[in-house]
């Protein structure tokens, strides 16, 4: 009906077949359809295909005619949409009088009216004629025995006039669940349901016919799983549109089966005791109540424990079907009777102590040769216990190196005896053990250190594992009945009591071992008691000290307590003493020597006394301090500042404590000269560029100096902020012997320093910066020649600071800006003067095209 272009409603084509009393369902569906997406349906029936009366509507509720009200309001005829633009038509149990032409029709909401709008297909409705049953009739159930045959049968015969196949498919209900078992389908093809599969191929479950009616379900040998009821399932299916459509369905209850468990016990004793060396002699008796074609297969399993289905379990003997034995060299398997089977174990040993089951299982003969179990037994656990004379011996535990401090050896001794058993068949391990110091009545847990097994594995503990790969815990055995365990290095955690677990191996038959018995140890305790290391240092002063230019002497004598093998190590240190403003709370480090007695100058820089200071080892506690030439500078407290050091891992030492001596002070009663410094600058607010002059004054008080016998040290800083919250910067210096030293800088000015007169230096800073502003001081050391000729260094003194600002040349900032600016303008200036000239000539420029036609006119006049 569809056109090239245009609605197109499409209903199947041919001719429908349905059987009375089924359901009819007639699809129907448009495409190429302009307007809203959802399209309405009107269905419309005649019997003959002339004259169609109104049956359903999706739109119109008064469009079905009076005589289908009644099944429409029953809901024997509906419609149900499956799409916008597909419905179907729905009528409930078929009757001869729906028997005719159903069309299908679309309201046009299309633009412009092109392709068709309904159609119309044929329904055929055929009388009843499929008959199903049982063949015959069988008792309501069959009771039967697991592994026994039985078979179901039921007619199925269709008398309908057209060409038509049967489908068979035979299910079985148990509880709410169904299961197909086999099915013959409309195309005479075999499919096994699941779970049936192999049972069909192997022939167990077969599907056959009977005659010309009788369908015949055969089961060669019957499971657990075949209980329940059965029933048979008849469809009739005939050719529609190439296809195979079924047309009705109908199902027959065929019988209930029953399937009885066999019943089945194994027996076997309950506690069984024998000595070691003898045989074990253990009996299955089999109980059942079948007495047809069955075969036993008998297995004897071994287990530690009494359930049989926990990890661990191994089999020693079996018996198949067929009566063949499988066993172990030293196991036998035999039985007496049909019911009674024996298990015999030879030279029993203590491996051999555990539970033991006897598994039965029946097999019954199926189809093609083939076995079926039909019941399985497990019996109870038979206990056996192998007696035997244990090995008897005693373990003693002592301490042959105990600690008296932390990082001492420990060394203990797990000792066996009085074995009274044969050494050839035992031999002995040892597992050491560690428990905490209890400090309640709490129960402290064991840590294990090493166990050893009876291959002489060794297996550390977490607690000793990586102290071992270190060499700290060694485990040994330096006597056939003794095992030794040491501690390099005792920490106080290691401190706690300690014992040993000696283990008797047996060996067994096949050459393997097996541990018979343990034997603890009493626990030895390992402790000392923590006392805090105590170090006392005593200065003292052999001579009392005189004037500058002499030696000082210092002597420090070290005592300690709790401290194991103590070495020392000493620094002298030496502090300004109170009221010294030059550098107040200052420490300072002079020279120092080690535990290994290796001296070392710390922070001593005077490079004239290198050689001044000198630090020695009297005895092994006592050492002495020597300081050549002292200075009035070297004036202030000085101490001996003492490490103790203790022995640790053989060359290295561990810092047990540290203590400080009383102070010796150095303190010059003289009457000498006082020196005091400033700065002063006629220049404290320069331009950049300008030279900046700063002068360092300085005044002696007191005793008159003559200028040959003083000499100074100056140096110049600079903080360069407006507070003195920044570090100073050293500028330049300049030293008592007249050499000048001037810090490399980042900017463009330069810094000369010279000594004016005797008691006033001028630095200056040339082409100055704005870098250079900030707060300027110096630094002053005074050097005065002492009677005897030597020169001594005096305590450094600072002056106050002076704060420089550098301005800046407002002209000099803003010439070279207002110049580059009047040159661009003028530049841009002549730039917009050519581009209008340029613009006004070639861009404005009038037509003279007419002028030009007159001028050729006036030529040619002149020319007639």
């Amino acid at each position: 009906h569809a056109l090239c272009r245009g609605r197109v409603v499409r209903v199947p084509t041919g001719t429908l077949v349905r059987v009375v009393g089924t359901e009819l369902v007639i699809p129907c569906n448009v495409s190429d359809y302009d307007g809203p997406s959802e399209q309405n349906f009107d269905w419309s029936f005649s019997s003959l295909g002339s004259s169609f009366v109104e049956l359903a509507s999706t739109w119109e509720v008064g469009f079905p005619a009076q005589l289908y009200q009644e099944r429409l309001q029953r809901g024997e005829i509906l419609l149900r949409r499956t799409a916008n633009d597909a419905v179907e038509l729905h009528i409930k149990n078929v009757q001869p009088s729906d028997q005719g032409h159903y069309k299908c029709s679309t309201p046009s909401t299309d633009a412009t009216v092109q392709g068709n709008y309904e159609d119309t297909v044929q329904v055929k409705v055929l009388a009843d004629s499929l008959h199903v049953g049982p063949s015959a009739r069988p008792p309501p159930s069959l009771s039967l025995r697991e592994g026994e045959p039985f078979e179901l049968r039921c007619t199925a015969a269709s008398a309908s006039p057209l060409h038509t196949h049967l489908a068979l498919l035979w299910e079985v209900h148990r509880g709410p669940a169904r299961r197909s078992v086999l099915a013959l389908t409309h195309e005479g093809r075999f499919h096994p349901g699941l779970g049936y599969e192999q049972r069909y191929h192997s022939g167990d479950v077969r599907l056959d016919t009977v005659g010309s009616d009788a369908y015949r379900l055969s089961v060669s040998r019957a499971l657990s799983a075949d209980q329940g009821s059965y029933r048979c399932i008849v469809s009739e299916w005939i050719a529609e549109q190439g296809n195979w459509q079924e047309i009705q369905e109908k199902a027959v209850e065929i019988a209930t089966v029953v399937i009885q468990p066999t019943v089945l016990r194994a027996a076997v004793p309950k506690n069984v005791s024998v000595a070691e060396g003898k045989e074990l002699d253990l009996t299955c008796n089999i109980t059942t109540d079948r007495a047809d074609d069955i075969r036993p297969e008998v297995t004897w399993s071994f287990s530690r424990m009494p359930d049989s289905t926990l990890p661990g379990s191994r089999v020693l003997a079996r018996l198949d079907r067929d009566s063949l034995v499988h066993s172990s060299p030293h196991v036998a398997l035999s039985h007496v009777d049909a019911r009674s089977y024996h298990l015999l174990v030879r030279d029993v040993s203590k491996e051999n102590s555990g539970y033991y089951f006897c598994h039965v299982s029946l097999w019954a003969p199926g189809h093609n040769r083939s076995w079926h179990k039909v019941a399985e037994a497990v019996s109870s656990p038979a206990g056996v216990g192998v007696t035997w004379l244990e090995p008897d011996y005693q373990v003693y535990l002592n301490a042959s190196k105990v600690p008296g401090f932390a990082d001492d050896p420990t060394e203990l001794a797990c000792r066996v005896v009085d074995t009274k058993t044969g050494e050839a068949n035992v031999r002995f391990t040892v597992s050491w053990y560690y428990r905490m110091n209890r400090r309640s009545d709490n129960v402290v847990t064991s840590e294990l250190l090493a166990v050893m097994d009876g291959d002489w594995t060794l297996k550390y503990g977490e607690r000793s594992k990586q102290r071992a790969q270190d060499g700290d815990f060694i485990f040994s055995k330096e006597h056939t009945d003794t095992f030794n365990f040491r501690i390099q290095r005792t920490t106080e955690e290691d401190r706690g009591n300690y014992y040993c677990v000696v283990s008797a191996w047996t060996k067994q038959r096949n050459n393997s071992w097996v541990k018979s018995k343990d034997v603890f140890s009493k626990p030895v305790n390992i402790f000392w008691a923590l006392e805090d290391s105590v170090l006392v240092v005593k200065a003292r002063q052999p001579k009392p000290f005189f004037a500058a230019g002499n030696t000082f002497e210092m002597t420090c004598k070290v005592s300690s307590k709790n401290i194991k093998s103590p070495r020392y190590s000493v620094l002298i240190t030496a502090e300004k003493p109170v009221g010294d403003l030059s550098s107040p709370n200052e420490t300072k480090y002079i020279i120092s020597l080690d535990q290994d007695s290796v001296v070392k100058l710390e922070n001593w820089t005077d490079a004239s006394r290198v050689d001044g200071v000198v630090l020695e080892k009297v005895q092994e506690d006592e050492f002495r301090y020597r300081m050549y030439q002292t200075q009035v500078s070297d004036a202030g407290l000085y101490r001996c500042m003492v490490t103790a050091w203790s022995p640790v891992r053989g060359s290295l030492w561990r810092e047990a404590a540290t203590s400080l001596s009383n102070p010796i002070e150095i303190d010059f009663q003289t009457s000498g000269p006082i020196f005091n410094a400033s700065v002063h600058s006629d220049t404290p607010s320069v331009i950049r560029g300008d030279l900046i002059k700063l002068f360092c004054i300085i005044t002696v008080e007191g005793a008159a100096l003559d200028p040959d016998d003083m000499a100074f040290d100056v140096s110049w800083f600079a903080v360069h902020s407006f507070g003195l919250d920044k570090a100073p910067v050293l500028l330049s210096s300049l030293d008592r012997k007249g050499i000048v030293t001037t810090s490399r800088r980042d900017w463009k000015s330069d810094l000369s320093l010279e000594r004016v007169s005797v008691l006033e230096f001028l630095l200056q800073v040339h082409g100055s910066e704005d870098q250079d502003f900030g707060n300027y001081y110096c630094s002053v050391t005074p050097w005065v020649k002492s009677p005897t000729g030597s020169w001594q260094k005096e305590a450094e003194i600072h002056s106050k600071p002076v704060f420089i600002t550098v301005k800046m040349d407002v002209l000099n900032a803003f010439k070279y800006p207002l110049l580059i600016g009047v040159g661009l303008s003028t530049v841009i200036g002549l730039l917009s003067c050519l581009i209008g000239y340029c613009s006004s000539h070639w861009c404005c420029k009038k037509e003279v095209q007419e002028t030009r036609r007159e001028r050729r006119r006036l030529m040619s006049m002149e020319m007639d």
